[in-house]
């Protein structure tokens, strides 16, 4: 009953593969996976978003009110040049014997809210709140020479309201002429240079008294 004739039996010939399993899928390297070499790799600072060549060239941007802005540069939200000039500020007002960090911090929060509902309502491309955040922050940076320079000499004479006013009119003029190179407002640097220093007024008024 166990018997097969031999005529019904098909021979296949054998190959050597009978047993061999068939890859689905080819292997990829480690290196193949993270990029051709680790080192084109961006640095670590750039991925976090802190380009010293950009906050460099921003600096200068406010330290020189007559140079022309780059608009690209400028519409960035760059926020570790600002956070290092609120705390700057607020060091030379204790040097000064006058601790307002609080005052700095909740005065920054709200100028930048005000002047971000503001812009965009003026603006025809709308501008981020990050990007409010870190145009003024930058532009806060001749009040610190400003709160500095109270630390040795008083600023309550002639001559104090007089070098006061020319750092709110440079901060204002500085972030006016930034917000206007970002955001293609031109025609309108006067409309946005009041509420700046309306903003920084408030600054100087903490570093004089």
């Amino acid at each position: 009953s166990g018997f097969v004739p031999p005529d019904m039996v098909q021979q296949q010939p054998y190959t050597g593969q009978i047993y061999q399993p068939t890859q689905a899928y080819t292997p990829t390297s480690a290196q193949s996976f993270y990029g051709s070499n680790f080192e084109d790799e961006p640095p670590l600072l750039e991925e976090l978003g802190i380009n010293f060549d950009h906050i460099w060239q921003k600096t200068l941007t406010v330290l020189h009110p007559l140079k022309v802005a780059d608009g690209t540069i400028m519409n960035e939200t760059d926020l570790a040049g600002p956070m290092v000039f609120c705390l700057a500020f607020g060091a030379t007002l204790l040097l000064a014997g006058k601790i307002q960090f609080g005052y700095v911090y909740g005065i920054s929060a709200i100028g930048c809210v005000g002047m971000f509902c503001l812009l965009n309502l003026m603006s025809m491309t709308g501008v981020s709140f990050g990007c409010v955040a870190s145009v003024l922050g930058y532009c806060l940076l001749p009040m610190i020479l400003l709160s500095t320079f109270a630390i040795v000499f008083s600023l309550q004479g002639i001559t104090g309201i007089i070098l006061t006013a020319g750092v709110i009119g440079w901060c204002s003029f500085s972030a006016s002429k930034i917000f206007i190179s970002a955001l293609a407002m031109e025609g309108q640097q006067l409309l946005v240079a009041y509420p700046c220093a309306l903003l920084y007024g408030v600054f100087a008024l903490i570093s004089v008294f």
